[in-house]
């Protein structure tokens, strides 16, 4: 399945793109996302934990960096997720680019998914909603983050973590998350450390 999701932060290119390059800043902003290893500046994995009414599920998974191109700020992700209680698998190519605009940075990303088991029979007719639900969850998140820097005169500092957010919760969402919260937490550790 093919997915395209975008959004706007009110900053250059060129901040944005150094805070997306920073995985440990940017893996709080991913609801229910926890990074658990950098294995170095190409390759990272992490977790996705989330609740469908009284079950909890957990995602492991592993994210690559394909390409990179910081002139263009471009990146190529291939990720692959499991659920570490099931049989559920994610398969996800992802694409993002940063496109300048004035006073603003849009975000664009294009996912290809492949899902297997109880993960591809739950999210049928679901994915493009939680993407777009996620999507939303992390641009305002990165928004708030980036925007504090601003108010505070600081604008050329990487921005503090955010806190640290919460597993994905409520039946809907949950039965979006299934699915799409491990391509969107593969999306969110997008960059790799300056190579």
């Amino acid at each position: 399945m093919l997915l395209e999701n975008e959004f706007r932060i009110p900053t250059s290119a060129d901040r944005l793109w150094a805070y997306l390059l920073d995985v440990e800043r940017l893996a709080p902003c991913v609801p229910g996302a926890e990074l658990t290893e950098v294995v170095d500046d190409r390759t990272f994995k992490g977790r996705v934990a989330m609740k469908l009414g009284p079950v909890s599920l957990s995602f492991a998974g592993t994210v690559t960096v394909q390409e990179r191109d910081d002139s263009a700020h471009r990146v190529v992700l291939h990720a692959k997720g499991l659920e570490q209680k099931g049989k559920g698998a994610a398969n996800v190519v992802l694409t993002a680019w940063l496109e300048p605009g004035e006073g603003f940075t849009t975000v664009a990303m294009r996912s290809e998914i492949t899902l297997t088991g109880t993960v591809a029979q739950v999210s049928r007719g679901l994915l493009p909603d939680v993407s777009a639900k996620l999507t939303q969850q992390f641009a305002d998140c990165l928004r708030d983050s980036m925007s504090a820097l601003e108010r505070e005169g600081r604008p050329d500092e990487a921005p503090a973590p955010p806190p640290r957010r919460r597993a994905i919760g409520g039946i809907r969402l949950g039965l979006f998350a299934l699915a799409r919260a491990v391509a969107r937490f593969f999306h969110r550790l997008l960059g790799p450390r300056s190579a």
